[in-house]
């Protein structure tokens, strides 16, 4: 079975590498693409999977390419990982956001408005090869935000391309593990949009433990959730929010300390990794060695500007193994094998949340087997979180139409709509700023 990594460059690829490794079952996958643009950085992450895959019997072939249609041809997957624009741009992305002092994170507000504005024209491109050059493959989505991203593609594709993240399902761990039950053994009751849900039950034999959570302000304050929210708020949620909706819960201390900080998040990892590949640009540097290093260190800063907001401490352990490659790798093998599984994925809405139309596509527990993911039947949010979900897809509507028609106008109105943009002067000042700083953003006029 061919595997093709879109983004095959990219610094997390030894994790999906690494899962595929531990797969020794029929119907494995046998050759995996790696496709990037920068064809060093492809030669250094070509590098450490030899070195990881050393003394592993009948590993994975592994090829790299900078030809997009060579690597979709004959794929029977396609992990779609790319970053439009780099690290500078996730850089440049936080700091146009945060001179106009909103939120300038990735995924969440003027940031991944941003983002999705310069990477969506791409996602429809490859979306479109997948189904001239690979008809029959299906597509799993990394690419942030993952959402609008899916959603954008699946206008070319279907239901064959489905988003994932590891964010429900490391909350769903944590909940479980600080109730003494078994992950694999519960049922998570989790809806939303990618980057903006709620955990409202767990259930294990059929019986929900959250109530019992919520009821215990030593067991709630014990883990990352508990930290980042507090005890009262959980409490008056009667939920446990995916860890993204700090920067609306806590916006202005989120805002204040990126602001603070030495370094925003993006320009950190684009330091990070430069020097992470001029190193691999030494033939003798131990490739493996040094990427795991920085991989520790990149997973033990994720989101300190937020827990050090709200008093968290550093992150637990038992968080730092990431954990979206085993999302991937699973939903993978439930289709290709027709394993049946349960996973939170982002899909088509069909009829599973009211307030939104069918190809909406949102975040919520599938049933998974051969013929892909079918979202199951939930209950309806709470008007607080319907309105939040609501407002925001809003928006992923209008970045997308920004996208399709190039209007400069259509853009501006998605950051004016957005709940953490204050202001449509506001606004028009960050259409200016990215269109300024990423070349990405021309066709928009």
């Amino acid at each position: 079975m061919k595997l093709t990594i879109l983004g095959g460059g990219g610094f997390r690829v030894p994790l999906v590498y690494g899962a595929l490794l531990q797969d020794h079952a029929e119907g494995r996958v046998t050759h995996v693409v790696l496709h990037d643009l920068d064809a060093g950085r492809l030669s250094a992450v070509t590098r450490v999977l030899a070195e990881q895959a050393a003394g592993v019997p009948d590993a994975p072939e592994v090829s790299a390419t900078t030809d997009l249609d060579e690597a979709l041809r004959g794929a029977d997957f396609v992990f779609s990982a790319i970053r439009v624009g780099g690290l500078e741009g996730r850089a440049n992305d936080e700091r146009v956001a945060l001179a106009e002092g909103v939120l300038g994170q990735e995924t969440v507000g003027a940031g991944g408005i941003a983002y999705g504005l310069r990477t969506v024209p791409v996602a429809v491109d490859i979306a479109r090869r997948v189904a001239r050059l690979a008809p029959d493959a299906w597509v799993i989505n990394f690419t942030n935000p993952a959402g609008l991203v899916t959603e954008a593609m699946s206008r070319h594709l279907g239901d064959r391309v489905i988003g994932i993240c590891d964010s429900p399902v490391g909350l769903g761990r944590r909940i479980a593990r600080v109730l003494g039950a078994n992950p694999k053994e519960a049922w998570i009751d989790y809806v939303g949009l990618n980057h903006l849900g709620w955990v409202r039950g767990l259930r294990v034999a059929g019986r929900d433990e959250l109530p019992r959570l919520l009821a215990d302000p030593d067991l709630l304050g014990s883990f990352e959730e508990g930290k980042l929210f507090g005890v009262d708020w959980l409490r008056s949620l009667g939920a446990i929010p995916n860890e993204y909706l700090h920067y609306y819960y806590f916006n202005r201390e989120a805002v204040r300390a990126y602001q603070q900080a030495e370094k925003t998040r993006g320009a950190f990892l684009h330091d990070q990794q430069a020097r992470f590949y001029a190193e691999m640009g030494n033939p003798d540097a131990p490739a493996w060695k040094v990427w795991n290093q920085t991989r520790a260190e990149r997973e033990a800063t994720y989101m300190a500007e937020n827990r050090e907001t709200a008093g968290a401490g550093d992150r637990d352990e038992d968080d730092l193994s990431g954990g979206y490659e085993k999302v991937a790798l699973a939903l993978m093998r439930a289709i290709a094998r027709d394993e049946r599984t349960t996973l939170i994925l982002n899909v088509r809405n069909q009829r599973t949340l009211s307030v939104l139309d069918t190809d909406a596509v949102i975040e919520v527990p599938c049933l998974v087997d051969a013929n892909g993911a079918h979202p199951v039947t939930v209950d309806p949010l709470p008007g607080h979180a319907t309105g939040l979900v609501c407002a925001v897809k809003a928006v992923e509507r209008e970045v997308l139409a920004a996208a399709d028609s190039g209007s400069r106008a259509t853009a501006v109105k998605a950051f004016a709509l957005h709940p953490l943009v204050d202001s449509v002067n506001v606004a028009r000042r960050l259409v200016e700023g990215y269109t300024e700083v990423h070349p990405g953003l021309a066709y928009l006029r």
